[in-house]
């Protein structure tokens, strides 16, 4: 009954969000939108003259420069102004969302460090890892391969028919195509506690490892350290049930923002792409579900009726760690034996993360078509394997995708610019992405839980 009460208010706060974000749109940040989309027009009018002009050393071009960063002025004293007053807002999901992060990373050590330390030698270890790799790798590429057929059938860019830009027009994205030498100090932690402060759930993974096979070779004298690991664990879950309590005021606080923000207007504007994402998003998640179905047969329905409240709250938060202790606890609750699910879900924050896979091969093409850049089929298969290893260790955390696709996109000479068609709609587009990560996760852990024979009726 509290279960779906949750569910319930969660989804009550959601429509209330859209209606209050409506509203306070219409009432308090209009004039303020209104103000930045002047000065964008301005930059952008400004931007095309200083182009045309050659010599750089005239007045008129340092004119057309002083009027410009006037423009720039302005156009952040708005922004500024209109993040102050949607603070009210916003502080109610960034609470929530910072008692997650205060849960997530001991939640991940005690029970990681528990289920290692249960599974015993390091051979069962490798066995239950090297399963779950393999069905993360096949989830990864499907995803990527179906983002890329998707986009291809759909052609939502080609609409668009955008002018290539400028050489020195960028975003304020930091661009990344992470090196063997970045991947490596995402994974190998150089200190337990700064990974634990950072969140670096990779480098916690990693350091619980070690500390699980090493606690369960030292014998009697482990088991003291893995019965307070265990307790600490459980004190832990029972923290996740208070902060879950107030998961329908940060999805409410955060709907207001989105919608408070941008308007309706945005879903009009965009809703050709948003709606195509979305629709293959749902070819997603069925082919997900399909593939639990073989292994898990009518259970694997049963697993989306439990975690539907943890993909509610990723989908309104736009961040899947957000459901991380949520999911963690309807696992166990399905049967998944607690030693299989510490392992599998923390590895899956970092390398099973299908809904933002689809996306940056969806967005990344997307880009191509909106400048009319013919991609062939061997280039967007490079594309597809280059995002399978930039993507990996990726936060679930918003815009995290952004970044990715902005260092992948400049290898095949897509103009970085383009990202800036993406930056307002990514928080919407953020939400479904996010809520099927989770569902990912959650189907991954439940079908290793059911190959190692370790999943209870």
């Amino acid at each position: 009954m509290q279960k779906s009460k949750l569910t319930l208010y969660i989804f009550v706060a959601l429509v209330l969000g859209v209606i209050a974000g409506y509203i306070y749109n219409a009432t308090v940040i209009n004039n303020i939108n209104t103000k930045i989309s002047a000065a964008e027009a301005n930059i952008k009018s400004i931007d095309g003259r200083i182009l045309l002009v050659k010599d750089t050393t005239t007045a008129d071009y340092k004119a057309l420069k002083t009027e410009r960063t006037v423009q720039a002025k302005m156009r952040k004293e708005a922004d500024t102004s209109r993040e102050d007053k949607l603070v009210g807002f916003t502080v109610l999901s960034d609470i929530f969302l910072r008692l997650i992060k205060m849960i997530v990373a001991p939640l991940v050590f005690t029970t990681l460090v528990v289920g290692v330390a249960k599974v015993g030698d390091i051979k069962s270890v490798g066995r239950i890892g090297g399963k779950t790799l393999l069905w993360f790798i096949s989830a990864t590429f499907v995803s990527l391969f179906l983002g890329m057929l998707l986009v291809n059938f759909f052609k939502p860019g080609e609409a668009m028919h955008l002018p290539l830009p400028d050489s020195h027009m960028a975003t304020d994205i930091k661009k990344t195509a992470l090196s063997l030498r970045d991947f490596i100090g995402h994974v190998v932690p150089k200190s337990f506690t700064e990974a634990m402060a950072n969140n670096e759930i990779l480098q916690i993974v990693v350091f619980s490892l070690f500390f699980g096979v090493a606690t369960a070779a030292i014998g009697e004298k482990g088991e003291v350290v893995i019965r307070a690991l265990d307790a600490i664990s459980h004190v832990i879950l029972k923290i996740t049930g208070y902060v879950m309590q107030l998961a329908p005021l940060a999805v409410f606080g955060a709907i207001t923002a989105i919608i408070a923000k941008q308007g309706l207007g945005i879903l009009s504007t965009y809703a050709i792409f948003i709606g195509e994402f979305y629709f293959s998003l749902v070819i997603l998640w069925m082919v997900i579900i399909f593939a639990g179905f073989i292994v898990l047969k009518k259970r694997a329905f049963n697993l989306v009726g439990n975690i539907k409240d943890a993909m509610l709250i990723a989908f309104s938060t736009s961040t899947s760690e957000a459901a991380y202790p949520k999911v963690l606890l309807e696992l166990e609750r399905f049967g998944c034996n607690n030693k299989i699910v510490s392992f599998v879900l923390p590895l899956g924050y970092s390398f099973n993360l299908d809904g933002s896979m689809m996306y940056m091969t969806f967005a990344s093409l997307f880009l191509a078509q909106s400048y009319n850049i013919h991609l062939s089929f061997e280039q967007q298969l490079t594309m597809l394997l280059i995002l399978m290893l930039t993507s990996k260790g990726i936060a679930g955390v918003p815009r995290a995708s952004l970044v990715v696709i902005a260092g992948t996109v400049s290898l095949f000479n897509i103009p970085e610019a383009g990202l800036a068609l993406l930056i307002g709609i990514d928080p919407l587009l953020d939400m479904g992405r996010s809520a099927t990560n989770v569902l990912g996760n959650a189907m991954a852990t439940a079908v290793v839980s059911k190959w190692e024979g370790e999943l209870k009726d």
